[in-house]
């Protein structure tokens, strides 16, 4: 009996429309499906083979419409969510609040997901170049991390199965379709795995601090005192025009030195908004939201940014929670291309969450304890200190905590010509840095990537470097790397000697690089903050 297609994800009309489609691809456009797979050879490309072919109609249909078949009901499943989702922040009645917080983690997640995966969808119907193939692939990348994000949430709070339970399979089978969306769209769009694809050529820049390049189209003033154009970064924020794109110059928010006792939240519509403070420790946005007292991790930022091409300069973030209130980020970054330079983040326990997109920071001061840089964006630290501090007696510091779930995503961490040094609080060698132990990172999901090159290592850091997660969770698919570093704790005699443990050269390191990991030598030079991108 021949295999029946599984469409439970498309309406009556998609996949009506979908199979008049493949019906003109297979027997009517020969130069289509000459490029035409095998579902079993496609489906082997991706993480859920059995999934991908039970799901996927038999026809013979090229990567590319695979791809967009998957899209769609990616596209499908992520409406499910929101309306299921949506029931239950109906009636809160008999749910703690904590779960409340994780349903709306949810819903906003699954809303910024809907606008993807359009975006996406609207883009391959045209001729996609390499460039933009990476774009999309980051995006998609996003889409992932933003489901497992919404997963995570529900296993910080207080726990009720009849939500769980009934949200499972639906998030269960959205992680499946988005991961076989991006490993599709990988091999059969992104430069090395698809052909007869246009190559977007760029000019490499070495070094550029392009501060001319800025170009500012508004520009507002933030002070305590009532003498200017708002009183709170908030206001300012929601002044900004929407959904301008980031080819019109910054909307320029200049805060007055003070300290900002507020939770700043920068929509995915407030594009190209830059925040300018009067230097570290001048202008200070603080807050102390932990999961302790019930917020997810998530929530708990004290400022958080989804508006593409952000950048901050000369200001402190912090979270005061304390190490006992345990996950207490200073900031949350969502945003693509976007940028901090002259900046510190103060917090404990997951200081700097890097959740997703490219991501840049320069010259800026991370203070922490536990995981206190982590997420699954793609991003680079470029001359940046970081301070681990003292933790909770018989914790430990675990400076990186990368969040890659899925081999095709683009994303990971790159730590360039950085310094990892004790803050004062921590001690030093003298005290043996209070008894406590300090590692490079450790893996906090599965194919959890991370590169320290060409920086300064002081002799905090444990000759083993690297810490488990959890027994042997990750050690084969992880990657974790290190070039070129310098310092008492560069020493790698004793290093891990898991599989995912690489000691790379110049070649390898190349690939983490501003040029080549994060391409922001096509945006950087619009933010006017100075960059290095290739290798010192």
């Amino acid at each position: 009996m021949a295999r029946m297609p599984n469409y439970r994800f498309l309406s009556i009309h998609q996949t009506t429309l979908y199979t008049l489609v493949s019906f003109f691809i297979l027997f009517i456009s020969p130069s289509l499906s000459s490029f035409s797979f095998s579902p079993n050879t496609t489906c082997n490309l991706t993480p859920y083979p059995t999934f991908c072919t039970t799901t996927l109609p038999p026809q013979y249909l090229s990567i590319h419409d695979q791809c967009h078949f998957f899209l769609i009901q990616s596209l499908s499943i992520t409406k499910t969510i929101i309306e299921e989702v949506s029931s239950y922040l109906r009636d809160q009645s008999y749910i703690h609040v904590s779960t409340t917080h994780a349903l709306e983690d949810c819903l906003n997640l699954a809303q910024l997901n809907i606008d993807f995966l359009s975006n996406v969808l609207q883009a391959i119907e045209n001729t996609v170049t390499n460039y933009q193939a990476y774009n999309f692939q980051t995006m998609l990348s996003a889409i992932l991390t933003n489901q497992n994000t919404c997963l995570d949430g529900f296993h910080e709070v207080t726990p009720y199965p009849r939500i769980t339970t009934a949200l499972l399979n639906s998030l269960s089978d959205g992680i499946k379709l988005y991961s076989i969306s991006l490993a599709l769209f990988t091999h059969g769009y992104v430069s090395g795995h698809g052909t007869g694809k246009l190559t977007f050529e760029r000019k490499l820049l070495q070094n550029t601090s392009i501060d001319n390049n800025v170009v500012v189209r508004e520009k507002v003033v933030v002070n305590l005192d009532g003498s200017r154009d708002f009183t709170t970064i908030n206001d300012a924020v929601e002044a900004a025009p929407n959904n301008t794109g980031t080819n019109n110059g910054y909307y320029v928010i200049y805060v007055v030195t003070g300290v900002y006792y507020e939770y700043v939240s920068i929509a995915k519509s407030k594009q190209n908004v830059m925040i300018v403070g009067d230097g570290i420790n001048r202008t200070v946005i603080t807050g102390n939201r932990s999961v302790i007292d019930g917020w997810t991790t998530f929530q708990s930022a004290t400022f958080a940014v989804v508006g593409e091409g952000f950048v901050a300069v000369n200001i402190s973030f912090r979270n005061t929670a304390g190490s006992n209130k345990h996950q207490a980020v200073a900031v949350r970054n969502g945003a693509d291309m976007s940028t901090f330079y002259n900046c510190n983040f103060e917090g404990y326990q997951d200081t700097l969450y890097t959740h997703s997109f490219r991501q840049f920071y320069k010259n800026c001061n991370i203070y922490g304890t536990i995981d206190f840089i982590f997420g699954n964006s793609a991003a680079i630290f470029q001359d940046c200190f970081m301070y681990p501090r003292l933790p909770m007696q018989n914790q430990f510091n675990a400076i990186t905590a990368q969040g890659r779930t899925d081999p095709n995503q683009n994303t990971g961490m790159c730590i360039q010509n950085c310094y990892i040094v004790a803050s004062y609080e921590l001690g030093d060698a003298t005290n043996n840095y209070n008894k406590m132990k300090t590692y490079l990172g450790r893996p906090w999901k599965e194919y959890s990537r991370t590169v320290y090159m060409q920086s300064f290592i002081d002799k905090l850091i444990d000759p083993k470097g690297w810490m488990e997660w959890s027994g042997n969770f990750g050690l084969s698919t992880l990657y974790y790397a290190e070039f070129g570093n310098w310092g008492p704790g560069s020493n790698t005699s004793k290093r891990v000697t898991w599989e995912g443990y690489h000691l790379i050269n110049g070649n390898d390191a190349d690939h983490f690089t501003v040029y080549k990991f994060i391409q922001g030598d096509t945006w950087l030079p619009m933010t006017g903050v100075p960059f290095k991108a290739g290798l010192h």
